[in-house]
């Protein structure tokens, strides 16, 4: 992959001419996926600005949405609350023949539940003793489990925050937890050690990616899932298109006369 000078950040013709070719190889997996009947799951955690949603669009942009599917679960309902921490999770997992991209994940309770004290010490360690014994399980089920890490510098982070104060396209993304969750770093780099610590194992391990540079990171993290899912090329005959019927020679514009188009402004 061609580079540009050490330290400085991609240019964004050598990012998109480098990305066009992961998401060509993403079809590729896309098709061994089907073909193989795979489960595949993919877990993006990372700080507030880290960059999960871009690169979760790099990622998918490009692909089946019946293949490779989406989940950003919002705060939990009153009846969520009642049931088994990961259960609304796992009515999520994929069947035969999909990749489930977590837009965070249940490492929720390990990051801003614990840290902003909306679950128990007690309900903090007991997640994490048991998550690798679920995880497991679940790898041992024949489910492909995959564990990223955006990790994002305090300069950066604030850098990204400030622009999107200024910003009214991106000022949705920022929410009052994520002001909090602002003043509180030092919490979360503590919260994120424990949860390294207690949860990266030898079947589901974290992987991180510095994501600084968002056009590094995006492909960086391409680059791993494409690695971390052995796949070959499926040939496939061309598809060739049959000639159209003229039987009748319907005229299909002529039927629309009289219908209401939208104005013609562009």
């Amino acid at each position: 992959m061609a580079k540009d000078e050490a330290g400085a950040r991609m240019k964004r013709k050598t990012y998109e001419k480098e990305l066009e070719k992961l998401q060509v190889q993403l079809c590729h997996l896309q098709e061994w996926v089907k073909e193989k009947k795979l489960r595949v799951v993919v877990f993006f955690e990372g700080r507030d600005a880290a960059g999960k949603g871009g690169t979760i669009k790099a990622i998918t942009e490009k692909v089946s949405p019946r293949v490779f599917r989406v989940v950003a679960l919002p705060a939990p309902s009153d009846r969520e609350k009642s049931q088994l921490f990961i259960q609304r999770y796992m009515q999520h997992f994929p069947a035969a023949g999909e990749v489930v991209i977590f837009d965070r994940s249940w490492y929720n309770r390990a990051g801003v539940e614990y840290v902003m004290g909306f679950c128990s010490a007690q309900d903090h360690d007991r997640f994490l003793s048991l998550c690798p014994q679920m995880e497991r399980h679940l790898v041992e089920s024949g489910i492909i489990l995959i564990k990223i890490w955006l990790e994002v510098g305090m300069e950066e982070q604030e850098r990204r925050f400030r622009a999107r104060i200024d910003d009214p396209l991106r000022q949705w993304k920022l929410s009052p937890m994520d002001t909090e969750s602002y003043g509180r770093w030092y919490d979360y780099s503590k919260a994120r050690d424990l949860m390294f610590k207690a949860t990266s194992s030898r079947h589901a391990p974290w992987t991180i990616v510095r994501s600084d540079d968002k056009r590094r990171a995006r492909l960086n993290c391409i680059a791993h899932l494409l690695d971390s899912i052995p796949y070959k090329r499926i040939r496939k005959e061309k598809v060739k298109l049959p000639p159209r019927s003229d039987k009748g020679r319907y005229n299909d514009q002529i039927s629309l006369r009289g219908m209401k188009f939208v104005e013609e402004r562009y």
